[in-house]
């Protein structure tokens, strides 16, 4: 874990206004809105005696609700994951019937990073969900400024535990609800009041896939933890 935090660090500090500092391509950076600007690099960048912020969040939930395609949909770097093929031993633990379409399992975390408000960078941990892969989760939050708990709808017990370890160690949370194709959409005062989650934490509707909509969920983070430890 220290080692995957020190190598994203060491990205963090290369030269400003070289590719490697953005961590993409200055190709692919110039294509991307949220990070061009008009010549196509960032006030930070340009000027040596800023540094961009680093700050860490996380984002849980229960099994395949989507934070490996969370963290891929937002990375401006290739995202470390950490996926293993599903096997038989499995079929009693995992349940399938949500999405059987899911061949693989995130076995210790995601890994992303984005840069937000020109000098704000985010470091993305995504954790396991599987009950027997929570020993992670100490580990993956420590240093975090905030969560961001993804629901589905059709299986919101499923976000309990999530819910539960944050409110307990006392880490400032969103719940943002990854609408799947061919669900029913619910508001999110409705999610609010299935949850039973206070009325200062945010519920937001979003697409996991859709990088805007995940940018919008981590904004919407980030403006919840400043609120709850501002200093």
């Amino acid at each position: 874990m220290d080692s995957v935090v020190s190598d994203a660090t060491a990205v963090s500090e290369s030269p400003v206004g070289s590719p490697a500092a953005a961590g993409i391509p200055a190709q692919a950076r110039a294509a991307d809105p949220l990070l061009d600007t008009e010549d196509g690099d960032q006030d930070w960048q340009l000027d040596h005696t800023r540094a961009p912020i680093a700050t860490k969040i996380v984002v849980a939930g229960g099994f395949g609700v989507g934070k490996t395609t969370f963290v891929r949909a937002v990375s401006e770097i290739t995202p470390l994951q950490t996926e293993a093929l599903m096997t038989r031993a499995s079929e009693d633990t995992d349940d399938l019937t949500s999405t059987p379409d899911k061949l693989t399992t995130t076995v210790a975390m995601d890994f992303g990073r984005i840069t937000l408000d020109n000098d704000l960078v985010l470091y993305v941990f995504g954790t396991p969900g599987q009950q027997r892969f929570w020993f992670m989760w100490d580990d993956l939050v420590r240093g975090a400024i905030g969560a961001v708990v993804l629901a589905d709808t059709r299986r919101l017990t499923d976000c309990f535990p999530a819910l539960d370890y944050f409110e307990s160690c006392g880490l400032p949370y969103i719940v943002a609800v990854n609408h799947f194709e061919g669900t029913e959409r619910f508001e999110p005062e409705d999610v609010r009041e299935a949850l039973t989650v206070s009325p200062d934490v945010p519920v937001v509707i979003m697409d996991a896939r859709k990088r805007y909509s995940v940018v919008e969920t981590l904004l919407s983070m980030v403006a919840h933890a400043l609120e709850a430890t501002p200093e």
